[in-house]
């Protein structure tokens, strides 16, 4: 994964300092710029959210922080 952090804003939120709710997306270093399968991670302490970059407003995958770090080391050993 990239270093390099994104942040998105929620929809839901106003300019006038109410609640908000920010997100910051890691694109893979394995995606390319040629729109090839790219992947998106986000994680937060109780969820780690993984999607299509090439489809920002579309459905995302929800593991648990255990299951995504048994992912990734079962993917690292393949």
């Amino acid at each position: 994964m990239s270093s390099e952090l994104v942040w998105f804003k929620s929809s839901h939120s106003s300019n006038e300092g109410g609640e908000c709710v920010e997100i910051a997306w890691r694109k893979s270093t394995h995606s390319g710029d040629e729109g090839g399968a790219c992947v998106e991670v986000a994680g937060t302490t109780a969820a780690v959210l993984v999607r299509d970059s090439k489809d920002k407003s579309g459905p995302h995958l929800t593991f648990t922080p255990a299951a995504w770090e048994a992912f990734v080391a079962y993917a690292r050993s393949a």
